[in-house]
């Protein structure tokens, strides 16, 4: 099965919202490899689409997630179909949730209390202080707090080594796959992530970390979380798409 989930996120033009459709109507993610499924009857797929998914490579695509089990087995990593019971229950209630997910290492996604704290990549440090004192007072407050970011330069990798540091679960968002760290000169801390927390991507191995990943990368950590924390950003910065992201799934959102 896990085959036939990898190779679905494979398909162009096929994003979250319309595989869903395609797996309700048609009963299993294997069925949307067969040649007597009838898309035309499912909403949101058009003559179009139909022909375009019938018109698919089916050996390649079915090939690269082979590899990409390959991979999976070899490295110990964990992945999460979105009807799996391992699914992070706070993403299902986000309609543009990923497919599948790919993580190294183990934490409770549905922990009590989950925050995700973003900001600048070029934070001061007064920024860096206070993000430090706040991940601090949480873990003394709420023990067991689940501090989500995204592995950046700046509040990002303040917030982890914080969490680390206090004791606190933390997960890493990626914009890539699990077989690089991005930034490099954060591996050291991505590894200790991965034995106290979790890696966690959408994205399969082979993925670069290119700028419109990050923003498909931003919807992932504000859908973990149960609020939202900026601390310092840019006017037009990625922290602030996080936070507006929060916002339209009824996260709460703080700035300071």
């Amino acid at each position: 099965m896990l085959k036939y989930q990898i190779a679905l996120t494979l398909i162009n033009g096929i994003g979250p919202k319309l595989a869903r459709n395609l797996i309700a109507y048609l009963g299993s993610v294997e069925a949307v490899f067969s040649p007597k499924s009838h898309f035309e009857k499912i909403p949101g797929i058009g003559e179009i689409m139909a022909a375009k998914i019938r018109g698919i490579d089916q050996n390649s695509i079915l090939a690269r997630a082979e590899e990409e089990i390959s991979f999976i087995a070899r490295h110990k990593i964990k992945t999460a179909f979105f009807t799996d019971e391992n699914y992070p229950e706070r993403l299902t209630n986000c309609e543009d949730a990923p497919l599948l997910l790919y993580s190294k290492g183990d934490v409770n996604y549905d922990s009590v209390k989950a925050i995700s704290i973003v900001g600048t990549r070029s934070a001061s440090d007064y920024g860096k202080t206070l993000c430090e004192k706040l991940v601090k007072e949480i873990a003394e407050r709420h023990p067991g707090t689940l501090i989500v970011s995204g592995l950046a330069y700046g509040i990002d990798i303040c917030a982890h080594r914080a969490a680390l540091k206090n004791g606190l679960p933390t997960v890493a968002v990626l914009a890539h796959g699990l077989d690089r760290i991005y930034p490099p000169t954060h591996r050291q801390t991505a590894t200790e992530i991965s034995k106290k927390g979790a890696l966690l991507t959408e994205f399969m191995t082979g993925t670069n970390p290119d700028k419109p990943n990050f923003v498909r990368r931003n919807r992932i950590v504000a859908g973990l979380c149960d609020a939202v924390v900026v601390v310092e950003s840019a006017s037009k910065g990625g922290a602030l798409i996080t936070a507006g992201i929060g916002a339209s799934y009824s996260r709460d959102v703080l700035a300071f």
